[in-house]
C-alpha cells in the first residue's frame, strides 16, 4: 500500500492520547493537531520557521537510502542538506539525486568540521548501534541537534553519556521512534489510555524477520545483541505505550539456535514477559529466523490489535468491534518534521533521549533475565 502524507487526516486519527514516559508527560496530541492545522490554514507553510532546517544523514545504508532520504522530499519543516559517509563511491549518486553541494559532504574523519556549516542544523545518526554514542556526542559538541536511530546505544552508560553531551551543548536529542508518529500505533495507545475496552489484562507483542548470514546485525560488537536489539525494542515500545505504564519486572528465555554458524554471536530468538504495576503482563517474542509482526491487547471488555504492527507501511488494525479505519502515513516524514518543529520552537520532543535510555535499561534487563533464569526487577 502506498503511503499518503495527509497531515490533517493523520492528526484526526492521532486522537487525544497523552503518554507518560520516565516522569515526562508528553504534549497532548490534540493540542499538537490544533497548532498544526491552525498554522497550515494561515500560511500553508512550516510552523514559525523562516526556512526549512537542514538535516545531515550520517550513514547511507538502506534505511537512509530507502526511507529517510525519500521522506525528506515530503517534509515541510526540514530538508536533506548533507551526507556523511565512509563509502566514496556513494557520494556522486547522492549529490546528483538530491542536489547536495560539495561543502555539505563529509566523511568520518572530517565529521567534526560540520560545526562550521550553517546549512546543517540537525544530524541524524543512522549507523551500527555501537557507533551511536560516539557520533551523537561528536555531533552535539559540533553544535548540532541530534536524532539517533534505535536502539539508542548498546549500553546504559553510553545512553547516559549521550544525554549529558547534548545537555551540556544545549542541543536537543531525539530517538528515531517513528511509531510515535504513526496513527495505528497511537490508536493502540489511545485505546489503552482511555480504557475503551476496560482494563488491559494482557499484551502480545511479536516482531520477527529472517536475516541473511553475514549481516552486521549478527556481529555482537557492532549490534550489541541480536533480534532483541533490532526488533524486540518495538515489542517493548508497543507494550509500554499500549499499557501506558512502565514495567516493574521482566522474565526472559533465549530460544534454541537452529543455525549455530549464523547465530554464533547473538541470540536467534528470545521470549520475554514484562509485568506492569497495574497487573497487566506483556508476552513478547522476537526472532531472526521467522516472520511475525503483531501488537495485540486483551482487556476486560474486548480486544484491539495491529497486524502488521511495526512496518513502514501497510499497517492494519482491528478491534473486537470491527476494523480500524485508519490511513497509512509517511512515518519518517512526520517524525522528522516534528523534531524540526521542536528545535525551531524550543519544544520538548515526545521521543527524547530519556525514553531511549529507559528502553535500553529494559533490553539489558531482558538479557540479564535470560542469562540468570530469574525475574529481574526494573526501576525506571
Amino acid at each position: 500500500m502506498k503511503s499518503t502524507y495527509k497531515r490533517r487526516r493523520f492528526l484526526h486519527h492521532f486522537g487525544q492520547a497523552t503518554i507518560a514516559v520516565s516522569g515526562l508527560t508528553l504534549a497532548s496530541f490534540d493540542a499538537l493537531s490544533e497548532t498544526l492545522v491552525s498554522a497550515e490554514k494561515k500560511s500553508g507553510k512550516s510552523i514559525n520557521q523562516a526556512r526549512k532546517l537542514g538535516i545531515a544523514l550520517v550513514g547511507l545504508g538502506q534505511y537512509s537510502e530507502k526511507q529517510l532520504a525519500p521522506a525528506l522530499q515530503e517534509t515541510k519543516n526540514c530538508r536533506l542538506a548533507g551526507i556523511v559517509t565512509g563509502t566514496p563511491e556513494k557520494i556522486d549518486k547522492w549529490k546528483e539525486k538530491y542536489n547536495i553541494p560539495d561543502k555539505n559532504v563529509y566523511n568520518y574523519l572530517n565529521f567534526d568540521s560540520i560545526k562550521d556549516n550553517p546549512d546543517i542544523d540537525i544530524v541524524y545518526i543512522v549507523l551500527p548501534n555501537s557507533m551511536h554514542a560516539e557520533y551523537t556526542i561528536r555531533a552535539a559538541k559540533a553544535g548540532k541537534h541530534v536524532i539517533c536511530e534505535k536502539p539508542m546505544a548498546t549500553s546504559v552508560k553510553d545512553c547516559e553519556a549521550m544525554i549529558k553531551a547534548c545537555k551540556d551543548a544545549g542541543k536537543m536529542l531525539s530517538i528515531g521512534y517513528r511509531l510515535h508518529f504513526e496513527p495505528h500505533n497511537m490508536k493502540m495507545a489511545e485505546l489503552g489510555k482511555k480504557k475503551t475496552y476496560g482494563k488491559i489484562k494482557k499484551v502480545i507483542a511479536i516482531d520477527s524477520q529472517e536475516i541473511e548470514a553475514g549481516a552486521w546485525r549478527l556481529d555482537r560488537e557492532r549490534a550489541g545483541g541480536g533480534p532483541l536489539m533490532d526488533l524486540g525494542i518495538y515489542c517493548v515500545q508497543g507494550a509500554l505505550y499500549t499499557v501506558g505504564e512502565n514495567p516493574v519486572s521482566v522474565s526472559a528465555k533465549e530460544g534454541e539456535k537452529t543455525d549455530i554458524n549464523k547465530f554464533a554471536e547473538v541470540e536467534q530468538s528470545i521470549d520475554f514477559q514484562l509485568e506492569f504495576p497495574g497487573g497487566a503482563v506483556a508476552n513478547c517474542h522476537t526472532s531472526y529466523a521467522e516472520q511475525g509482526n503483531t501488537l495485540r491487547a486483551e482487556a476486560e471488555k474486548g480486544w484491539f490489535e495491529l497486524d502488521p504492527a511495526y512496518g513502514y507501511d501497510g499497517l492494519k488494525g482491528k478491534t473486537s468491534q470491527g476494523d480500524m479505519d485508519i490511513e497509512n502515513v509517511n512515518q519518517q516524514a512526520l517524525q522528522m518534521d516534528d523534531f524540526a518543529d521542536c528545535v525551531a520552537n524550543k519544544k520538548p520532543t515526545r521521543v527524547p533521549g530519556e525514553m531511549g535510555l529507559r528502553d535500553v535499561k529494559i533490553l539489558m534487563a531482558v538479557y540479564e533475565a535470560a542469562r540468570s533464569g530469574k525475574p529481574v526487577p526494573l526501576k525506571l
